[in-house]
């Protein structure tokens, strides 16, 4: 049965949060290495297994419009870098935004184990972790702090843009295309109502970028 009240908040925020904390404690701990990712795999999937697990529904509406959406944001993540390459501009390369350098090691780059983890998580798990909280949750408690109250997919212009501009900042040098891609999953939750939906897209999008990633060797876009 579904928590309500603080337990319904938990579910939504929890992974995100156990998310955020572990990776910090990475990189206060070791903060030029990987080693720790398995481990914080692991602390992500076990919250959302233990907490999130009523609120998980996995089975989208539209499943192959989202696809067509997440494929769609990947070109649109991708774009700008292959047709203008600006990302060394000030706006995308500064102390507040950070740069376009991956964090993972070159030994852990030619590691099966580490890839096929790392885009296991950013697959299966970040999708999850990222539209609980930001479309399922945030969206709907910046209009009602009761935020249970407030439909999924629920369109507030306030809430709508808070949500995008966040989520662009958290992807530092690449928080333009963040932004674009926050207002398009933004909107796609209100077009059909499910997270599941989103949690597709954003999963096919992730997924499309791990590919190319490992193929083309650009690895700056896994900071």
């Amino acid at each position: 049965m579904p928590f309500t009240g603080r337990g319904a908040t938990a579910a939504y925020v929890a992974p995100f949060a156990a998310f955020i904390l572990v990776m910090a404690a990475e990189h206060a701990l070791l903060p030029h290495s990987q080693i720790l990712y398995p481990i914080r795999f692991a602390i992500v999937l076990a919250v959302i297994l233990l907490v999130s697990r009523p609120y998980l529904q996995l089975r989208p509406k539209n499943p192959l419009a989202s696809i067509a959406v997440g494929a769609a944001v990947f070109l649109i993540w991708i774009a700008p870098d292959r047709l203008f390459g600006y990302r060394h501009f000030w706006l995308f390369d500064n102390a507040i935004t950070g740069s376009a350098s991956t964090s993972i090691p070159t030994d852990m780059q030619a590691s099966l184990w580490f890839l096929a983890l790392r885009t296991l998580g950013s697959v299966a798990l970040v999708p999850i972790i990222e539209e609980l909280f930001w479309r399922g949750w945030l969206m709907r408690w910046l209009i009602d702090p009761d935020f249970e109250k407030v439909p999924l997919g629920t369109y507030a212009p306030a809430a709508f843009w808070i949500v995008a501009v966040l989520f662009a900042s958290e992807h530092g040098p690449y928080w333009e295309v963040g932004l674009i891609a926050g207002a398009v999953y933004n909107w796609w939750l209100i077009r059909t109502k499910s997270l599941a939906d989103c949690m597709l897209a954003h999963a096919v999008t992730n997924g499309i970028l791990a590919v190319y990633v490992m193929a083309s060797g650009q690895w700056q876009y896994w900071l």
